[in-house]
């Protein structure tokens, strides 16, 4: 799998060097390149306790991206996956610490244990005063005596490092990291595995199936799951983490493992909000990539119970970005539609021929979406059949309300339906389309009107024939409509196969698409209209 690295042996160091370069002077490295990789704050007052942390890379934001004001004083950075040496942490440990001590806060790897363990004493032996706590916050094998340390370690950041910050003693914060570690809870579930830079990528979760109580260095899930929804994906997460809620409100860390779009992890955060926990999370940090597994497409969910000072030491502001903050969740604010926005009714009547013919066009349409979907994909972003067949749908299921007896208020009233569900520039011409159809059916045959709602969708839409669209088939068939259904599904077919040599597109997204990329290919709306046609002359 191709990635925008260079060697991989100079991927961490790059990437490095590229945060402190847009970090607008708040970090700085130590000069240990290669073998020591060590982010440290600009603005370090070394008479507060520093706060220390890192492990592998390839979990960013997190941890050099959290080095700053309110939260750590200093990241130290591994390979992709791999701990950082003992010395890499003992210099990271001598540049931040002062008086007041250092805490460094470790999550639960055999490596990581060791090599800050190792540093730790070696500081202590030099008259550094340190403390350090192990998170051990996944929750997916309840059994394991060493639980994995996984996102729920960015509370321990957050509100030990509000403390820190506010010159608390080292002690305190130790107590207070301590305190999150006992009562802090994650799990993770994915539905592919992250590319390991360099490596080939393993292909281990099928289609339709999902890893949960995965970690977040590309291992193996606990268990391989059917994957059904979001929804399902939220519920079999919070029923891993019910039985570790304590009571009280809970502030919730929902955590994007690397590739899952924000589209996505939205919809995510309105399943926890419905979930059988929602009503006992009072706040929530994200959804937003916080501790990644590379490009992981999956997410994690931590949850910890708080009192009033830990809501305040996550809310406290912070200079790292990558932090989103802790806001309070809140209802669903609902104001009510703008005046003129009001819908526009129609009087139902009955023509059961009319009801037929547009019941065959939607059925068309509807079996139609995985084919034209395909086609779509070939000079577009895929989806002119599933928005057409939503689209017809609607239509399909409005069909009693419909004013089948008046040709113009029929016309007018698919328009205001079009308007309405089907999205992109195809749902706004239809509906234009029907519109002035609507308009000239008061006092015209059905085929002049629909003529002139192409006439005005190619006034206000810019297109002509031969500009590769729906119009190289519309027109045509419309021409042929007066001798009939037949000769106009012939005629739409030929419009529509003679877009598949139109290769310099004028109109439409096939216009920045390349000429290799369409020749050969009928243009998707152009071809739902040959397909439609067909339909209704074989029916």
């Amino acid at each position: 799998m191709a990635q925008f690295i260079n060697a991989r042996e100079e991927l961490v160091t790059e990437a490095i060097d590229g945060l402190l370069r847009t970090g607008q002077g708040r970090l700085a490295r130590l000069d240990g390149y290669p073998h020591i990789k060590v982010v440290v704050r600009t603005d370090w007052d070394a008479s507060k306790v520093a706060l220390i942390s890192g492990g592998g890379s390839g979990h960013e934001p997190s941890h050099a991206g959290f080095v700053g004001h309110g939260m750590l004083t200093a990241a130290v950075c591994g390979d992709v996956f791999a701990s950082p040496s003992a010395d890499a942490v003992l210099a990271g440990i001598l540049a931040v610490t002062g008086q007041a001590g250092c805490l460094l806060i470790v999550k639960n790897y055999t490596g990581d244990r060791l090599n800050f363990g190792l540093a730790a004493e070696r500081a202590r032996e030099l008259g550094r005063k340190v403390s350090m706590v192990v998170v051990d916050d996944d929750v997916a094998l309840p059994e394991l005596p060493q639980p994995r340390g996984v996102a729920g370690t960015l509370f321990v950041h957050k509100i030990a490092g509000a403390l820190a910050e506010a010159g608390a003693n080292l002690d305190d914060v130790t107590a207070a990291a301590h305190r999150v570690i006992a009562d802090v809870a994650s799990i993770g579930m994915s539905l592919d595995t992250c590319t390991v830079p360099g490596t080939a990528k393993e292909d281990r979760i099928a289609m339709g199936k999902a890893e949960l109580g995965l970690g977040i260095h590309g291992e193996p899930g606990v268990e391989v799951v059917d994957f059904q929804s979001a929804r399902a994906a939220m519920d079999m997460v919070v029923d891993r983490l019910a039985p570790k809620l304590g009571t009280g409100p809970h502030v919730a860390l929902l955590n994007n493992l690397g590739s899952t779009t924000p589209l996505e992890m939205s919809v995510l955060a309105e399943e926890l909000c419905r979930s059988r926990i929602g009503d006992r999370i009072s706040h929530v940090i994200g959804p937003a990539p916080l501790m990644t597994s590379l490009d992981m497409h999956g997410f994690s969910l931590s949850v910890l119970p708080v009192d009033s000072a830990q809501v305040s030491a996550l809310q406290a502001s912070v200079a790292p970005v990558a932090w989103p903050g802790c806001p309070a969740i809140s209802e669903i604010a609902v104001q009510p539609m703008p005046a003129g926005m009001e819908p526009v009714t129609y009087q139902a009547s009955s023509n059961d021929a009319a009801r037929d013919l547009i019941a065959a066009a939607c059925d068309a349409l509807i079996g139609a979406e995985a084919q034209l979907n395909a086609l779509d994909a070939k000079s577009g972003d895929g989806d002119t059949g599933s928005t057409v067949a939503v689209a017809a749908q609607s239509v399909r299921s409005s069909l009693d309300e419909l004013p089948m007896a008046d040709t113009s208020q029929l016309f007018r009233a698919l328009a205001g339906n079009l308007q309405q569900t089907m999205g992109g520039s195809s749902g706004v011409l239809l509906a234009i389309f029907f519109a002035a159809a609507g308009e000239a059916a008061a006092s015209s045959d059905i085929v002049s009107a629909l003529k002139a709602g192409l006439d005005r969708v190619q006034q206000v839409g810019g297109a002509a024939p031969g500009d590769r669209t729906m119009i190289d088939a519309l027109m045509p068939a419309l021409e042929a409509l007066p001798q009939g259904v037949a000769a106009a599904a012939n005629a739409a077919r030929a419009g529509a196969d003679g877009t598949a040599a139109i290769t310099n597109a004028k109109a439409g997204r096939a216009s920045y698409v390349s000429a290799s990329n369409l020749e050969g290919n009928n243009d998707p709306g152009a071809e739902a209209v040959a397909l439609l046609f067909e339909h209704l002359a074989a029916s």
